[in-house]
């Protein structure tokens, strides 16, 4: 389910343009990007969710890496940028509801391991599974290289601080196949053999 759009829901004035300025300036409107604009909760009632706002800033996207880590509770730190992959060309946005990076993944992988979460059918947006997080953000980290599979623990304990038995249902099956269609086959198999084993 996307956002609505602005210009449909004034359309019947003569004058769109000019009133969605006047808007923008009263701060009923937010400006996300040149033609993209949101509701302020302060009037509408409604919360902004920053997933389905990156998912509809550009696409196709799906929100990755550290956000969507943090989104699963995997990690401690609150994340305050919001990083997407997409296979398009990378991009980032900076707007009154924050930072909206978007990096790069091949297309054949893009598909693989990602979750369309539903909030109170109202809404729907596109997060990956916490595996092809990690996989995102492995292949994406320039000059992240893992020698071994005690390296690779470390970096899931040590550097993103995952408490492995805290989650221990993962999905080995979405590393390998990002492994066969990604970059860096051999980190995510090392990836792959810590959360295996925990």
């Amino acid at each position: 389910m996307e956002m609505p759009v602005v210009r449909e829901l004034i359309g019947e004035y003569r004058s769109p343009n000019s009133k969605i300025s006047n808007l923008e300036r009263s701060g009923e409107l937010i400006r996300l990007r040149r033609g993209l604009y949101i509701a302020d909760p302060g009037f509408s009632g409604q919360e902004i969710s920053r997933e389905l706002v990156a998912n509809n800033l550009y696409g196709p996207s799906y929100v990755s890496c550290e956000s969507a880590l943090s989104y699963h509770g995997l990690t401690p730190e609150r994340v305050n940028t919001v990083v997407s992959s997409t296979f398009k060309r990378a991009k980032s946005y900076s707007n009154p509801l924050g930072i909206f990076e978007y990096i790069t993944v091949p297309e054949d992988y893009y598909p693989i391991g990602i979750d369309q979460v539903i909030v109170g059918e109202e809404y729907a947006f596109l997060i990956a599974s916490p595996e092809k997080a990690l996989c995102d953000l492995i292949i994406s980290t320039s000059g992240l290289r893992f020698q071994s599979v005690r390296a690779a623990r470390d970096y899931i304990l040590d550097d993103l601080r995952i408490d492995l038995e805290e989650h221990s249902a993962w999905d080995v099956t979405i590393i390998s196949d990002c492994a066969q269609h990604g970059r860096k086959s051999r980190e995510l198999n090392f990836l792959q053999e810590v959360l295996r084993n925990g």
